[in-house]
């Protein structure tokens, strides 16, 4: 049915930047706030930042203006774009997304994530 799917971590150095993919596929017919979350070895998961269905952003405080959340005019991509990553940037990267099915029916879906590393 329907599936989302982060992309674009890896290994990155200090100052460096990182562009996060969120795709949407299956039966769908809207797909609606999308959230980034990330998760540190250890500790809980954090909101990182979100976009709703009419393009109203929102962002965590220790993002400084670093991320940007956007996404493609079919709403089936969302990006978060990360500048001037630090190491404790390091988590792994999660999409939600709530999604209209073709079916009418609501649901919020979680990808698998995504890893980042900021390190020298």
């Amino acid at each position: 049915q329907v599936q989302v799917v982060e992309s674009g971590g890896g290994l990155v150095q200090p100052g460096g930047s990182l562009r996060l993919s969120c795709r949407a596929s299956g039966n769908i017919y809207s797909m609606n706030t999308v959230t980034w979350y990330r998760q540190v070895a250890g500790q809980e998961r954090e909101l990182v930042a979100s976009i709703t269905r009419e393009d109203v952003t929102t962002y965590a405080d220790f993002t400084k203006g670093r991320f940007t959340i956007s996404r493609e005019k079919t709403r089936r991509m969302v990006y978060l774009q990360m500048n001037s990553l630090q190491p404790e940037d390091t988590a792994v990267y999660y999409c939600n997304a709530g999604i209209m099915g073709t079916n009418l029916v609501f649901g919020t879906y979680w990808g698998q994530g995504t890893q980042v590393t900021v390190s020298s």
